[in-house]
């Protein structure tokens, strides 16, 4: 699973940077701007639990632990499903920074 930590990480870093990046542009502080990120980070917590909660279940179904097939299979579409989620926004930011770098004022 140290795919998707590494992808999580590389997303909360672009969006730190976005925030940095737009917070220079209009004048205002880290602190004025802090709503987009403060949600993303939360996201990103959220996809990590997700994420250790569907390896924990599935874990529990190999070794025994009383684990029912269905509850891992659920446990691990939703860490799936909040993956592509969190992909889906990284692409979009990415898409968007690049527009903003080619216009030309």
């Amino acid at each position: 699973m140290t795919g998707i930590q590494a992808i999580v990480s590389q997303i909360a870093t672009q969006a730190v940077e976005q925030q940095q990046l737009a917070a220079s542009a209009t004048g205002a502080g880290p602190a004025d701007s802090g709503g987009f990120s403060e949600i993303f980070r939360s996201a990103m917590r959220q996809t990590e639990e997700l994420d250790a909660k569907a390896a924990k279940s599935v874990t529990g179904l190999l070794s025994g632990d009383g684990v029912e097939v269905h509850e891992a299979m659920i446990a691990t579409q939703k860490a799936e499903m909040a993956f592509e989620l969190a992909l889906q926004v990284r692409n979009k930011a990415i898409s968007a920074y690049q527009q903003m770098m080619q216009m030309q004022f």
